[in-house]
């Protein structure tokens, strides 16, 4: 069953256990996946798309799935 909740760059960093900035300097570092949504200008990403690219990340040392 996927998980099509949006996640704004909060509950992304929530996830990852960084602070928003950070998530916002992924972004434009080209680290984050393209989001899946934008509303307003603002981007968003279902949280099966954030939880894969975790998965897959550099970095990525056992970080505990919520």
């Amino acid at each position: 069953m996927s998980d099509r909740q949006l996640w704004s760059y909060k509950e992304i960093a929530a996830h990852i256990r960084v602070q928003p900035d950070t998530v916002r300097s992924y972004r434009k570092h080209g680290l984050l996946p393209a989001p899946d949504h934008v509303e307003g200008g603002k981007p968003y990403w279902y949280a099966d798309t954030i939880r894969a690219w975790v998965a897959r990340r550099p970095g990525n040392r056992g970080r505990r799935e919520d």
